[in-house]
C-alpha cells in the first residue's frame, strides 16, 4: 500500500469514503507516499512483511493485493523474498480472506507471458517464461500466485479476481526502480546518457496510473466473478526509440543515447488485448502517453529538486566571526 501503485489505490479508496488499512513492509514503498494520507482518519497504516500471516483481528470485506517488488532491479536484489512474497505472502492472505469472507482482487502481472510468441497477448495465451532465468522469481512468483487464487476460487473458499497488469508509469515511480519511464526521465533531467538496451525497437504500451487504478476498482466491484483473469493496460504500443523521443522532447534534454546488452530473457514486444477488460468491466485507458507523460516528468523534476536540496550541504560558520542563531 506504500509503492507507487499502492498509494494510489488508497487514496481512491479514501476518496469513496472507504476505510483503509495499508499493509507495506516499506522494503521498495516509501512512508512519504502515505504523507497525506495518514491525516485521515479512515486510514491506518500497518508495517508488516505478508509473508508472515497478518493477525486476524481486522475487520476487513475487501483485499487487494499488490505486494511484491515490480521492477527486476528491485526484485532480483533478492529473489527468494520475491518468490515467497508472491507463494507465501499470496496464500497469507487468501486465508485471511477466508477468515474474513473477504472479495480478492490480486495484482498479477503481463510477466507472466514471458517473451511472449504471441502478439498482441491475449489472456488465453499461457507464456513463454524461462523457468529458471534471473526473471524467474518474480514471473514464475505471479504463475504460481494465480494458480493459487484460481484453485481458492475453484474450491468455492474466496471471491478471487486476477488482474494481468501491464506497464504503469506516473506520480510516485522511484527514480532508483530501474524501470524504463523513470530511467529515461531521471537521466534526461539531470543530463545523463539515455540507457538504451538492446537495439530500441522493443516495444512496451504504457498505462497510465490513474486508469489502471480505475480498472482493479471496476474489477473489485464487478457483481458477477469473471472467473478468468483480465488484462489491465494501454493497447498502444510504443518502441523503447519512440520513448526516448518523447522524453527528450519533454525534458529538453540533449543528452546522448547509450546502447547497451540486454538483459536476459526481457521481452522484445509487450502489448495487451484487452477484450475481455472492455466487455466485462466497460474499462479502457483514458490517458495517452502524450498527456500522461508531462506530469509524471513534472513530478520526478520536484522530487530531484527536492533530493538535491536535502542533500546540499550546510554551511559552516567561521566561529571567529559572531554569530546569530
Amino acid at each position: 500500500g506504500a509503492g507507487f501503485l499502492g498509494s494510489h489505490l488508497c487514496e481512491r479508496l479514501i476518496s469513496e469514503g472507504q476505510r483503509v488499512y495499508c499493509v507495506d513492509n516499506l522494503q521498495t514503498g516509501l512512508a512519504e507516499n502515505l504523507r497525506d494520507l495518514k491525516r485521515e482518519s479512515r486510514f491506518a497504516f500497518i508495517k508488516h512483511d505478508i509473508r508472515d500471516p497478518l493477525p486476524q483481528t481486522l475487520k476487513v470485506d475487501r483485499i487487494y493485493n499488490l505486494a511484491c517488488p515490480a521492477s527486476p532491479l528491485h526484485y532480483q536484489a533478492d529473489p527468494v523474498h520475491t518468490l515467497m512474497t508472491c507463494v507465501a505472502g499470496t496464500r497469507n492472505l487468501l486465508e485471511y480472506a477466508v477468515h474474513a469472507k473477504a472479495a480478492f482482487v490480486q495484482a498479477s502481472t503481463s510477466e507472466v507471458y514471458g517473451d511472449p510468441h504471441q502478439h498482441p497477448q491475449t489472456e488465453t495465451y499461457w507464456g513463454n517464461v524461462n523457468p529458471v532465468g534471473p526473471r524467474a522469481c518474480y514471473d514464475e512468483g505471479k504463475r504460481a500466485a494465480e494458480a493459487l487464487c484460481f484453485d481458492y476460487l475453484r474450491l468455492g473458499r474466496v471471491d478471487v479476481r486476477v488482474a494481468r497488469i501491464f506497464n504503469t508509469y506516473g506520480p510516485r515511480m522511484r527514480a532508483d526502480d530501474g524501470r524504463i519511464v523513470s530511467n529515461f526521465v531521471t537521466q534526461a533531467l539531470t543530463g545523463k546518457p539515455l540507457t538504451v538496451y538492446g537495439t530500441g525497437r522493443q516495444t512496451r504500451s504504457f498505462c497510465y496510473v490513474s486508469d489502471l487504478i480505475r480498472g482493479l476498482v471496476l474489477l473489485m466491484d464487478l457483481n458477477k466473478n469473471p472467473a478468468c483473469p483480465i488484462n489491465l493496460g494501454n493497447p498502444r504500443e510504443f518502441t523503447v526509440l519512440q520513448l526516448v523521443k518523447l522524453v527528450r522532447t519533454l525534458t529538453e534534454s540533449r543528452s546522448v543515447i547509450a546502447f547497451q546488452p540486454l538483459p536476459a530473457d526481457d521481452p522484445q514486444r509487450r502489448q495487451p488485448d484487452i477484450h475481455r477488460a472492455k466487455e466485462m468491466l466497460g474499462w479502457a485507458p483514458r490517458v495517452p502517453l502524450s498527456q500522461g507523460l508531462p506530469p509524471t516528468v513534472a513530478w520526478f523534476s520536484e522530487s530531484l529538486k527536492a533530493a538535491k536540496a536535502i542533500a546540499r550541504p550546510v554551511a559552516v560558520a567561521n566561529i571567529s566571526q559572531p554569530v546569530t542563531i
